[in-house]
C-alpha cells in the first residue's frame, strides 16, 4: 500500500511538473507609461474590488490571478478598462495613462477578446457621442439609423478570428442590451428635448461642499453647466480632468455646477472626493440621491448627465454633450461670444 502510495503521488508531481498541464490561474503583466499610482485593482461585475496589484515605480507590474472565466475590470484609480479572463491566459497589458483608451493594448495568450473590447470600446465612443443627434430625428428614421449601427457592431465582432464562445455570446448579449436601451429611451429623450427653451425644473437649498446652500434660482445671470454624478460612477470621474479644463477656460463667464446623487451613507465619501481631487464651481449634494425632484424632472436614469442652462433660466440643453466631447467646448464658445 505505501509503495502503491508512492507511485500515485509521484504521478500527481509528475503530471504537475508537465508544462503542456493546463493552468489554473492567469497571469498578467505589463507596463504603464505616466501611471497615475502605485496600484492596479482589479473589479467584478458587482464593482468588488477582488484584487490589487502593485505598480512599480517604472511603472512595470506582474501579478498571478486566480479568477474564474468572466469580465471583469482592472482600474488606476482615474481611469479604467474592462477585461476577459480565464485560467491559462498569460496577458501582458501596455498602455500611457496620458491617453488611456488610445493606447491600451494587449499581447499574450487571451489577448484576441481584450483587444477586441477596446475596438468595441472606441467604436462605441465615437458612435455615441452624438448620440443625442439620433433623438431629434423621426421615429422610424431613428429606428432604421439605429438597427444600421447594431448591424456595423455585430460585423465588428464577427470579422475578428477566433475568439472565446462564452465571450462571444457574452458581447451578442451586451449589445443587444445596449440597442434595447437606446430604443427603450426614444419616448423619454423626446419628452426631455421639448424642455428646450422653456424654464428649467428647479432645486432649492442643495447642500454645498463649504456648508452654504445654493438653489438654481441663485445661478441666473450666467450660463449654467451642470454635471450629475457620483462618486462610485467611474464614466463620472473619466469626466473630471476634461471637466476641470472646462472650467478652466471658461469659469469667469459662467457657472460650473457638479450635483452629487450618491445616498446620504455616501456623504462623508463625497466630501473627501471633492477635497482629495480639488473640485472647483459648485459642488452640491442633492437633497433625495436619485429621487431628488431635480433629478426625475430632467428623467435622469443614468450618470453622468449634462444639462446647460441659459442665464434666463431656460433650459438649452437637457442632455448636453460631455466635456470630453470637442462639441462642448464649440458650443460654449458660440454662446458666450
Amino acid at each position: 500500500m505505501k509503495k502503491l502510495f508512492i507511485l500515485l503521488f509521484g504521478g500527481l508531481l509528475l503530471a504537475s511538473c508537465n508544462p503542456n498541464s493546463p493552468k489554473d490561474y492567469i497571469s498578467l503583466s505589463g507596463k504603464i507609461e505616466n501611471k497615475n499610482g502605485s496600484e492596479l485593482t482589479i473589479r467584478n461585475k458587482e464593482n468588488k474590488v477582488i484584487k490589487t496589484i502593485k505598480v512599480n515605480d517604472d511603472g512595470t507590474f506582474s501579478d498571478t490571478l486566480h479568477l474564474a472565466k468572466d469580465r471583469y475590470s482592472i482600474s488606476d484609480g482615474k481611469e479604467y478598462a474592462l477585461l476577459f479572463l480565464q485560467p491559462g491566459a498569460e496577458i501582458n497589458m501596455n498602455l500611457d495613462a496620458n491617453k488611456f483608451d488610445e493606447t491600451l493594448t494587449f499581447t499574450g495568450k487571451g489577448s484576441k477578446e481584450n483587444n477586441y473590447i477596446v475596438k468595441k470600446l472606441m467604436k462605441q465612443e465615437s458612435v455615441f457621442e452624438n448620440v443625442n443627434d439620433l433623438y431629434e430625428l423621426p421615429k422610424d428614421e431613428f429606428t432604421a439609423s439605429l438597427e444600421k449601427i447594431k448591424v456595423d457592431f455585430q460585423n465588428l465582432l464577427k470579422s475578428e478570428k477566433n475568439l472565446d464562445p462564452d465571450f462571444i455570446q457574452s458581447d451578442l448579449d451586451d449589445t443587444d442590451e445596449l440597442f434595447m436601451y437606446l430604443t427603450n429611451r426614444f419616448d423619454k429623450i423626446s419628452k426631455i428635448n421639448k424642455m428646450i427653451g422653456k424654464a428649467s425644473p428647479v432645486f432649492t437649498d442643495y447642500e454645498n461642499f463649504d456648508g452654504s446652500t445654493t438653489s438654481l434660482i441663485d445661478l441666473k445671470g450666467k450660463y449654467t453647466y451642470i454635471d450629475v454624478w457620483a462618486t462610485w460612477c467611474r464614466p463620472c470621474l473619466g469626466e473630471i480632468p476634461a471637466l476641470k479644463k472646462l472650467e478652466e477656460e471658461f469659469g469667469d463667464k459662467m457657472n460650473f455646477v457638479s450635483i452629487s446623487v450618491d445616498k446620504p451613507e455616501k456623504h462623508e465619501a463625497w466630501k473627501k472626493m471633492v477635497a482629495d481631487k480639488e473640485l472647483k464651481g459648485y459642488q452640491l449634494f442633492a437633497d433625495n440621491s436619485w429621487n431628488s425632484q431635480f433629478v426625475q424632472d430632467f428623467g435622469i436614469d443614468g450618470i453622468p448627465r449634462f444639462i446647460l442652462i441659459n442665464p434666463q433660466g431656460n433650459v438649452v440643453k437637457p442632455d448636453a454633450s460631455r466635456p470630453s466631447n470637442p462639441k462642448t467646448k464649440e458650443l460654449l464658445i458660440r454662446l458666450l461670444q
